[in-house]
């Protein structure tokens, strides 16, 4: 688990264990989509061990609530 102080989109799509460079990340957010109401981790693209991880870095206002919040708006529009 990253515990460094430094994250972005990049890093956050590291810690998800998936593809994350720049063309990556723009690939996922244009084929993934949040319905309205929907929360970030209640989307059904995630794996188990994915959704958990999002949820508690919301709930727990962690380190990565930033950039969680950041993809959850990418993926909202």
């Amino acid at each position: 688990m990253d515990t460094s102080d430094h994250h972005s989109l990049t890093t956050l799509f590291e810690q998800l264990g998936l593809p994350s460079s720049n063309k990556d990340i723009a690939a996922f957010i244009r084929d993934h989509h949040l319905l309205e109401g929907q929360r970030l981790p209640d989307a059904p693209f995630w794996t188990p061990a994915q959704a958990t991880f999002l949820a508690e870095a919301l709930n727990r206002d962690a380190d990565w609530a930033v950039q969680v919040d950041e993809l959850a708006t990418s993926l909202a529009k």
